[in-house]
């Protein structure tokens, strides 16, 4: 048995912050054997850089997923042709930097993982069917390793949820970001797969989803282009530790944690 860590988005310094302070403490208490966590808004709460990736490596992530806020830096394209632990979203269009799924290796239990990231399209920006897309990937990662988690960056709640069931079965867990508010509806599915609609994030927690409150209520009320800011304050670490038979790449159970940050 393999257990996986996977954290939700984390978001600008109090997000890395919050996860270099209680990751360590997390591994240790639940066991864990590897850590994934959607990096996609890693810097200054909208998309990610080499710095911010390598700070959360050193921290103790094995690998990296992103999101559609991936092109907010351009030095993010130097991780993404060189880093062997960071995907870019799989249906963005060919030809893209970046690499399309990765395969990790778990030293402590000499079990490969694959990991992918998934773009929505509902409510999205355009981008190729996530279906027939990740379908594709999975069968490819599959002649490798049967262990595989899937990241379903997408807004609508129905689209992850349909996700989940198309692959249920093919992959061992299909782990919903983006809304950056940790659902209540951890699974696993009839054929071995573990599903969340969303893991949450790793951020502060008097926000509206990492942002600044008077910001965002000043941006809504009066529809004028306020700039949004992360916000200061208490963070919580939103994540789900998933149990996989290594030798099935089936789930045997997924459990959502939420951590507070001790002020």
């Amino acid at each position: 048995m393999i257990r996986i860590l996977f954290l939700g988005d984390i978001i600008g310094k109090p997000g890395r912050s919050i996860v270099m302070s209680l990751l360590p403490e997390i591994v240790s208490e639940y066991k864990v054997d590897m850590v994934i966590a959607n990096a996609e808004n890693s810097a200054g709460g909208l998309g990610a850089t080499p710095e911010t990736i390598n700070q959360l490596r050193v921290a103790g992530i094995n690998g990296f997923t992103l999101g559609n806020h991936i092109w907010k830096y351009d030095t993010i394209i130097q991780s993404l042709e060189n880093d062997d632990d960071l995907v870019k979203p799989a249906n963005l269009p060919p030809g893209t930097p970046g690499k399309e799924y990765s395969i990790l290796h778990c030293k402590k239990k000499n079990v490969k993982v694959g990991i992918i990231s998934i773009l929505g399209r509902i409510f999205m920006d355009p981008v190729d069917c996530p279906f027939r897309t990740s379908s594709e990937i999975i069968s490819a990662i599959k002649e490798v390793t049967p262990v595989i988690i899937v990241d379903f960056h997408a807004e609508a709640t129905a689209e992850k949820i349909a996700l989940g069931w198309f692959l249920d079965g093919k992959c061992s867990a299909v782990v919903g970001t983006h809304t950056h508010v940790q659902t209540a509806d951890e699974r696993i599915l009839p054929n071995g797969t573990a599903y969340i609609t969303d893991v949450g994030m790793c951020g502060p927690y008097q926000s509206v989803i990492g942002m600044e409150i008077n910001r965002v209520l000043t941006r809504l009320l009066t529809g004028m282009p306020k700039k949004w800011e992360v916000a200061n304050g208490p963070s919580m670490l939103n994540a789900v530790i998933i149990d996989i038979d290594e030798s099935t790449g089936k789930a045997q159970n997924i459990q959502r944690i939420i951590k507070m940050e001790v002020c």
